[in-house]
């Protein structure tokens, strides 16, 4: 399947505080869901200053995209499963009194032929009315949400959102923005990556595509393939011949002056097993810098594991331990490709930008955006 382009438009979000159970108080309460191919995720927060707190939160591993890159559709018990988390959600929103919300699918009821009919059933069995959003969408959203990681002294970026059924990567070229305005000119991107304000220095978007690829639609392209190693080179190499028909890919970047971000489960866990914790720690990854050779010794030792290996890993996790060499695949093509001493890590993306895009429209923030 070829790279998509559709036309969509975005949303801005900015840094939030760790989340942590909290009841809240006269300001009003909002939420944002994302539905993926892998996972369910909602966060429930309230406007804090210019930010937001989170006062609940919900995660779960329901696999929706599972049989779906051989059939077409979203299976009987994928949806079931689905449903079952959703209903947790809607508890939650309800006990909270959650009036303003924002609810989100992406590539796997994108893709599937009966994606637009479980959308019905859902909002028929739990009363919740999802959106299904376009790549661009979900681009624009991990743009802003990843510009307070972008050093001042970036001139060429490249965000990464790697997704359970799609990867998300956006060029952006700084040079032309005064260094100091750099993350202000990333944040203003929730107009549009092609908007342009005249008050301000822009930051030029060079190319952006959606690679129908996550880490779990490129694991089930290659699950025949017995041997690990193998299967681990195979993906990479088949993620990066998907990356041919984005601009930059085609010219050799300068080491100076050029960072990537990334956002997903991949690169934080990653993250985390190169700082060998034992119990994730959202404070202590996001934000944190890896070199290319760091990540590689990660992903090695991940081989090294093998298969029962990684299972038993508990720096990868159960619910990752079966998706995280599909993603680590996309990261090693990654750098294969624009090789760099600066990879940042974000925990950061489609939810925090749903929430600060409600609460800007609402103008709930005491200082206001730009």
């Amino acid at each position: 399947m070829a790279p998509k382009r559709p036309e969509s438009a975005g949303a801005i979000p900015k840094p939030v505080e760790s989340p942590a159970l909290s009841l809240p108080d006269q300001m009003p309460l909002y939420a944002a869901l994302d539905l993926g191919t892998n996972s369910c995720r909602m966060l429930i927060a309230q406007p804090k200053g210019n930010q937001f707190k989170v006062v609940d939160s919900f995660s779960k591993s329901v696999q929706l995209g599972a049989g779906l890159e051989n059939s077409g559709r979203l299976s009987r018990s994928s949806i079931y499963r689905t449903i079952q988390a959703l209903r947790v959600c809607k508890q939650k929103l309800k006990r909270h009194r959650v009036k303003q919300m924002r609810l989100v699918a992406t590539e796997a009821c994108r893709r599937a032929t009966n994606g637009a009919d479980f959308m019905k059933r859902v909002e028929r069995e739990t009363g919740l009315r999802l959106d299904i959003i376009a790549p661009q969408e979900e681009a624009q959203l991990a743009v802003v949400s990843c510009a307070p990681l972008v050093s001042p002294n970036t001139d060429q970026l490249l965000v990464v959102d790697i997704g359970g059924g799609s990867t998300e990567l956006v060029w952006i070229d700084l040079t032309g923005v005064p260094r100091a305005e750099r993350r202000r000119a990333i944040m203003r991107m929730h107009l549009g990556f092609n908007a342009c304000d005249t008050r301000f220095a822009a930051a030029r978007v060079v190319d952006w595509i959606s690679v129908p690829l996550g880490v779990a639609t490129l694991r089930d392209q290659f699950r025949d393939v017995e041997d690990d190693s193998a299967r681990f080179a195979l993906m990479s190499w088949y993620f990066e011949e998907n990356l041919a028909e984005f601009a930059p890919y085609k010219d050799e970047q300068k080491r100076e002056g050029f960072q990537i971000v990334g956002t997903s489960g991949t690169v934080t866990t990653v993250a985390a097993s190169h700082l060998g914790l034992k119990r994730y720690d959202r404070n202590k990854v996001d934000g944190l810098t890896m070199t290319s050779d760091e990540i590689d010794r990660v992903i090695r030792s991940y081989l090294a594991l093998g298969p029962a290996g990684r299972r038993a890993d508990p720096r990868i996790g159960l619910d990752r331990q079966a998706l995280i060499m599909s993603g680590a695949a996309i990261l090693q093509a990654l750098l294969r490709c624009w090789p760099t001493d600066r990879l940042s890590v974000a925990d950061r993306g489609l939810r925090e930008g749903m929430l600060y895009a409600q609460m800007a429209a609402d103008g709930v923030f005491k200082d206001g955006t730009d």
